[in-house]
């Protein structure tokens, strides 16, 4: 009975939230509005929002007020669109003991995840791909911030990332049995198994697979950082997941496990960090787009020789800090697509948008790096028609900021206001 009475009133709490913010037309008064990264700022503008998606757009200041209607002036500021993160780790964050893995249960995962929900949406962040949790704080999260009991951006979940048996996103560092009660169920050995994974993935409700290509750099093993999964193996979990239409993206750092990878039918790399000419153009040929995470980098490396890291993390670490960048100036060379992802969770929640600058330093423009964090993100999400610009029937993903990020990207380091599906972030 009581277990009833609590479900029904979290129910009725839900509803009520998550009904009143459409209860009402909202009218938003822009000083500067930025539809496209591909678009030039225009003057005063008026966007009408109606039951969480942009019903209509008028240039020019607002000559037709409707009393009946909810007025929110952001005359002195520049709107876009939210923007998206295609790689983060909302229920983690950074640095802390590894063996810590032994005494925090899975359900804290929300606690923190709620959180840095909250963080990254007044970020500007309205839309993530959380790229590897348990599946349940993962999909937890992923309901709540949509019913707007949890105020955050918008997610697309992974669960927990498919690894090889012993490899990188497996449990490894402790005694046997205790890995084997720690261990996520998604570890896999021959194509078949993995098959299965990747189903058993979908029936939990993930929104994209996840996998550990290629060794990590945050992990307890000094085994390098290249292929772990077999070709077979990728093979299977692109096919699979692909049948099911799921797309896959891979943690990958070294050149050959990334032209495996993407030879496999995988649909992003992440990290991507030795990518190599060979490993681009089969990139390139292949449709794969590349995630390149640079603030993974900056951010770990501001944690060097402070005890943070034990010492094969370290190792890894270091190893990685003469290439940061230098793949994605020469995926740009080749054609090879760039979206917008950081690793968010290696590094303190809420920096996301440091990222764009190192996206310049790396050689893109300013508007290809507002593309790779708007439109290219979301056609990356098969979403190109619901978010990543602002216009009429796509999702009321706003945000607002002085200046233009046309001329500096880093404005949008200092975002003011915050509207993630109609809803004002608080």
């Amino acid at each position: 009975m009581r277990r009833a009475l609590g479900l029904a009133i979290a129910a009725f709490v839900a509803v009520t939230i998550s009904g009143s913010a459409f209860a009402q037309d909202q009218i938003i008064r822009v000083g500067s509005l930025l539809t496209d990264a591909a678009a030039q700022p225009t003057g005063p503008a008026t966007i009408i929002v109606r039951e969480g998606k942009i019903a209509e757009i008028r240039i020019g200041p607002d000559s037709a007020p409707n009393a009946a209607a909810e007025v929110i002036d952001l005359s002195d500021k520049t709107v876009m669109p939210g923007l998206i993160d295609l790689h983060v780790h909302l229920t983690g964050d950074p640095g802390g003991d590894f063996w810590k893995e032994t005494t925090e249960p899975a359900e804290w995962g929300v606690v923190v995840g709620a959180k840095n929900a909250l963080v990254t949406a007044k970020a500007g962040f309205t839309t993530v791909r959380e790229a590897g949790s348990s599946q349940y704080s993962a999909f937890s999260l992923r309901r709540g911030t949509a019913d707007g009991v949890i105020p955050g951006p918008r997610i697309i979940a992974a669960g927990p990332p498919l690894a090889i048996v012993g490899g990188h996103g497996d449990v490894s560092g402790f005694t046997e049995d205790v890995n084997a009660l720690l261990t996520s169920g998604y570890a896999c050995t021959g194509a078949v198994q993995c098959a299965e994974k990747v189903r058993k993935a979908s029936r939990a409700g993930a929104d994209i697979i996840k996998i550990t290509a290629t060794g990590g750099v945050l992990s307890q093993q000094g085994r390098g950082l290249e292929a772990q999964f077999t070709d077979e193996e990728m093979r299977s979990i692109a096919t699979t997941a692909h049948s099911l239409g799921l797309k896959v993206m891979a943690h990958a750092h070294g050149a050959r496990g990334i032209e495996a990878a993407s030879r496999a039918g995988i649909d992003t790399i992440e990290h991507g960090t030795f990518a190599d000419e060979a490993a681009l153009k089969v990139m390139k040929a292949n449709g794969t787009a590349m995630v390149p995470t640079l603030m993974a980098f900056k951010g770990v490396s501001e944690g060097l020789g402070k005890g943070i890291y034990t010492p094969v993390v370290e190792e890894k670490i270091r190893m990685t800090l003469n290439t940061i960048g230098k793949a994605v100036a020469s995926a740009k060379r080749l054609g090879v697509p760039i979206v917008f992802g950081t690793d968010a969770g290696v590094f303190d929640h809420g920096r996301n948008a440091e990222e764009l600058q190192l996206m310049v330093d790396a050689g893109l423009t300013r508007r290809e790096a507002l593309a790779s964090a708007t439109t290219s993100a979301a056609k990356a999400l098969d979403m190109e028609n619901e978010i990543g610009r602002i216009a009429v029937g796509y999702s009321a993903d706003l945000i607002a900021f002085d200046g233009n990020p046309l001329d500096d990207v880093r404005v949008l380091e200092k975002i003011d206001w915050v509207m993630v599906r109609g809803r004002i972030i608080d």
